[in-house]
């Protein structure tokens, strides 16, 4: 069984310059995993990257491994 949050967790300290400042809030509902990512104000743009590709990528992962397990993942990012 794989631990949403500590992978999204994970993927985030990777990108960002302030790993410390890394927070990610889970809530359950269902099937249906609701995972907020919070990072310093200066790495949003590292996160969330050019058009958007790296937030992408990161809802793709987070769907893969969410999927592994039978369930959903929403990712939203603060």
């Amino acid at each position: 069984m794989t631990n949403l949050k500590e992978t999204l967790y994970n993927v985030a300290c990777a990108l960002v310059d302030s790993p410390d400042e890394v927070t990610v809030c889970e809530s359950i509902d269902g099937d249906t995993v609701n995972l907020v990512l919070s990072v310093a104000a200066d790495d949003m743009g590292m996160v969330i990257g050019k058009h958007g590709r790296i937030a992408k990528a990161i809802r793709t992962v987070m769907k893969a491994a969410a999927n592994a397990d039978g369930k959903k993942v929403n990712v939203e990012i603060k």
